[in-house]
């Protein structure tokens, strides 16, 4: 039995390990106010050269300073508005820099302030996406718009998924610029840039898209989670950090910046839990993925920078590319990646290490959550569905700690006979193994084989947006949301407000049932004789209780559905095998007070 429970140990920190090593909390920064410093917009990428181009530059050669207009922030606004999005695009620089989801509340049950994704320059957390051409120094008919270019209304007076809208500026040499904007009924915008030339001779000119963050964003801060850079290059997945853009190697004239060369296909944006933004090429085009970071402006930035086209005088040059803005739902991203031909996508969803495994239990719990129309009942279901599942493996380790208990008499005796002498005792407790046919591994062994796959169902609930203001029953009425309910004021039943007293303390009622349902496992079998394994297993359910206090309520019902189906299902196999846990002795054993020695 000694053998067993440290098997049982090795699982449970290992278990531990896996699933809270990576969910280390580390706060980040606030993001910076950066409403004094509008004239920090990115020209300097904007103007940066890409395969065979230069920054703009004058008829006359010289160099045009990208200096923000006075009193363009002022310039007039288009309206948004489709079943999933409402906003506006500044005809300053043609940017989408006022972006809502209409369908997610920032607050449970409050319908009036909705999720808020691009902000414009002049708001305390800018984010927005713009677009546009640089040219070379041969000829490029009098300069390209730039982020402080006004533009003007050509078609269109409100886009909608039924209406585009196009934007027009002459350059006044020769070069008009058009940019046609469109949105379908979800989150995907399609942008056209086109370029007539005018002039009596061939422009050379480059298109890019840009979307850009000033100040670090506010993130959960998780290990398990990832939120920054994401992108596809070629079939490569790249996730980068905020807080590691800084660290790219310098180049000048760019700043901090990384730069892949991307063949025929990929993508580039920025990934929060929830919600992206995401900049797409055409299927087969290439360009160059940037990802960059500018410390004067403390702006984090992600570019598509095309190679440079060439436009034949009186002829028009066209290109088109796609921007996401909206939320991770799992069946929209798929669609976008079979419909568009966008390669990888559905990895901009974070699956984590268990990728292979996460995607599928993602899809069963959707389909669990078709089912019964309850995303907490569905975390159940899915919990039970994995059980059966993994039976074989359960009940393998479960008839190998019935056998264990069985000679359990036998390995008392072989203690009391050699005492102290240990070596003696590991030599014949391995003889006494060896005749009875029990390998104390084997007990272990399938527990640890389905640590990846409770991890990955654990990593679909944390990432769901599903589970975002999900309800359940009773006070759940938010499964991504703490447990509100605690025992300060035993669960409601006194008048008291305890929002005052920190999470880890003010636990509520699921995270002390996920504590009880863990203590009972235990008491399936006698607590250890060695002190220390008694005193790990005792402080374990505990200790995991006041650790998953904080987390999301949905999480916190998978724990308790899976520990009282694992006590359930481990009480039935042991009993099948002849042996007759007493658990409410040992229940009761351990209540009572040690005498003292």
């Amino acid at each position: 039995m000694e053998d067993q429970n440290k098997n049982m140990i090795l699982a449970i920190v290992l278990s531990m390990a896996v699933i809270f090593g990576w969910t280390v909390f580390f706060p980040q920064e606030p993001a910076t106010d950066l409403g004094s410093q509008l004239e920090a917009l990115p020209e300097d990428a904007i103007s940066t050269p890409v395969a065979g181009t230069t920054p703009p530059v004058a008829a006359g050669g010289e160099a045009v300073a990208p200096v923000m207009q006075e009193g363009a922030v002022e310039a007039a606004r288009i309206d948004i508005r489709t079943p999933e999005l409402s906003g506006s695009i500044s005809l300053l620089g043609g940017r989408i820099d006022d972006l809502h989801l209409t369908e997610y509340n920032v607050n449970l049950g409050d319908d009036s302030e909705k999720v808020v994704l691009l902000s414009p320059t002049d708001s305390a957390t800018p984010y927005y996406a713009v677009w546009g051409w640089t040219g070379t120094a041969a000829g490029n008919g009098g300069g390209t718009p730039n982020a402080s270019t006004v533009w003007s209304v050509e078609s269109g007076t409100t886009l909608t998924d039924t209406s585009p809208i196009t934007l027009k500026w002459d350059n006044g040499a020769g070069l008009i610029f058009r940019r046609t904007i469109s949105v379908d009924d979800q989150y995907m915008f399609d942008i056209e840039q086109s370029v007539e030339n005018t002039t009596g001779n061939a422009v050379r000119l480059a298109p890019y898209g840009i979307i850009a963050r000033n100040g670090e964003p506010d993130t959960q801060g998780f290990y398990l989670l990832h939120e920054g850079v994401v992108r596809a290059s070629d079939g490569e997945l790249e996730e980068i950090k905020y807080n590691d853009m800084p660290d790219f190697d310098i180049v000048p004239g760019d700043g901090a910046v990384d730069i892949i060369e991307v063949q025929a296909n990929g993508w580039i944006g920025f990934t929060d839990k929830y919600w992206m933004t995401t900049l797409i090429p055409e299927p087969g085009a290439g360009f160059n993925s940037v990802a960059k970071y500018t410390a004067a402006t403390d702006t984090y930035q992600t570019d598509m920078r095309f190679a440079a086209m060439d436009v034949p005088a009186g002829q028009t040059t066209a290109m088109h590319t796609s921007l996401f803005a909206g939320a991770k739902v799992v069946d929209t991203i798929k669609y976008y990646e079979a419909e568009r031909g966008i390669e990888n996508f559905i990895d901009s969803i974070d699956w984590g290490w268990f990728y292979f495994i996460t995607k599928p239990m993602q899809g069963l719990l959707a389909w669990v959550h078709s089912l019964v129309g309850n995303m907490g009942f569905a975390i159940i279901g899915l919990t039970l569905i994995v059980k059966i599942l993994l039976f074989p493996l359960a009940y393998k380790s479960a008839v190998s700690m019935a056998k264990m208990k069985k000679l359990q008499p036998e390995m008392a005796k072989l203690k009391e006979r050699f005492g102290d002498d240990k070596q003696a005792l590991q030599k014949e407790t391995m003889a006494f193994y060896k005749k009875e046919g029990v390998n104390p591994a084997a007990g272990c062994l399938p527990i640890l084989i389905q640590i990846p796959i409770f991890f990955a169902l654990y990593k679909v609930l944390f990432v769901a947006i599903e589970m975002r203001h999900a309800p359940f029953i009773w006070w759940i009425q938010d499964l991504s949301a703490p447990d509100p309910s605690s025992w300060l004021n035993l669960f409601g039943l006194l008048p008291y407000d305890v929002s005052w007293a920190p999470q880890l303390l003010s636990i509520g009622l699921f995270p002390i049932l996920m504590g009880v349902t863990m203590w009972m496992q235990q008491k399936l079998n006698p607590a250890p004789t060695e002190k220390t394994q008694a005193m790990i297993l005792a402080w374990m359910p505990w200790v995991f209780m006041f650790m998953l206090g904080g987390f999301a309520s949905g999480l916190v019902i998978y724990w308790v559905a899976n520990n009282t189906l694992t006590f359930a299902q481990q009480y039935f196999i042991m009993r099948s095998q002849g042996v007759k846990p007493d658990v409410f002795g040992n229940i009761l054993s351990g209540l009572k007070k040690k005498k003292p020695d």
